[in-house]
């Protein structure tokens, strides 16, 4: 966790006047475009809560889920790779009679899901629209590409780590998922056996990215960024994909730098894709942050977690 946010650490160091005019420019951003990006922000957490809905084996509360997904967003921005907002999750289906078995497997049922609804989405993105994006921007100018050869270094050496790792506990690893697997398995065929549930499962999990996909173009339109919607939502789909390959809290740092990265791609300048990202940013996690903390203590101090 540490080494990614400390190449993040160098790369807005060396970007800081980027990012400075960047804020500039978000500070006199159209107000009715941010308000419909609010409103695709607050979806995201509807999105979610469907998907987990269709993933479990029995009913949950609407607005007592609503809100788990509301107090998970707020864990996921302080554990990496989605472990706080899966604890939060997980904790909360057993307070609801769930087994830890049968809630972790319905976890995994909708991370699969999640998983494979994205790359269908960047798939289907990229052949309706095989132009959105063009690398000879980027190769062209660098405007946005790290300039440290330590970010490569780190890069190299977590992959290294990471593949040491998996060889060494394979085996162990192996044994221990079996049954779990076994488990997944069987409530991934007792989803699709209900049409409802197959629906919410795979609705809220190609409705959860769509609506930030959603976020970042309305932010794009705030801005004024020259960048249309096809290309808003490729880059968005190309960059959360891509940064979900490094384990940094919320994806923060990946996900900035791979956005703005694919948004100077789709046609926007250094300056308006740095004020886009932090506009999405700030929409989708600085705002939220406190609130969701807030909800999190009250589920908490109810009993709900």
């Amino acid at each position: 966790m540490a080494l990614p946010l400390l190449a993040v650490a160098a790369l807005l160091a060396s970007k800081w006047t980027l990012i400075d005019s960047g804020a500039g420019q978000l500070g006199s951003a159209d107000g009715e475009w941010l308000a419909a990006a609010c409103l695709a922000a607050v979806m995201t957490w509807v999105f979610s809560a469907v998907a987990l809905q269709g993933a479990v084996l029995r009913p949950v509360p609407p607005g007592r889920l609503l809100a788990a997904q509301f107090a998970a967003s707020a864990a996921n921005h302080v554990l990496p790779a989605g472990v706080g907002g899966n604890a939060v999750n997980l904790r909360f289906l057993v307070r609801r009679g769930m087994t830890p078995t049968a809630a972790l497997a319905a976890l995994a049922v909708r991370a699969a899901a999640a998983v494979v609804g994205r790359v269908a989405l960047l798939l289907a993105a990229l052949l309706v629209f095989p132009d959105a994006l063009h690398i000879r921007r980027v190769v062209a100018g660098r405007p946005t590409l790290p300039d440290h050869p330590a970010l490569l270094v780190v890069g190299a050496a977590a992959a290294v780590v990471g593949i040491v790792l998996l060889l060494r506990y394979a085996r162990r690893l192996g044994a221990r998922l079996r049954g779990f697997v076994a488990s997944v398995a069987h409530d991934v065929r007792a989803v699709h056996r209900d049409r409802s549930r197959t629906a919410a499962l795979w609705g809220g999990s190609l409705g959860f990215p769509l609506m930030h996909g959603a976020v970042v173009v309305a932010v794009v339109r705030a801005v004024h960024a020259p960048v249309p919607v096809s290309g808003a939502i490729v880059a968005y789909l190309c960059a959360s994909t891509a940064a979900g390959w490094l384990p940094t809290p919320a994806g923060i740092g990946s996900l900035d730098a791979a956005l703005a990265l694919a948004l100077v791609t789709a046609g926007a300048s250094g300056v308006a894709a740095t004020s886009a990202v932090l506009g999405y940013r700030l929409l989708t996690t600085w705002l939220p942050l406190i609130p969701g903390a807030v909800v999190l203590a009250l589920l908490v101090r109810r009993g709900e977690l």
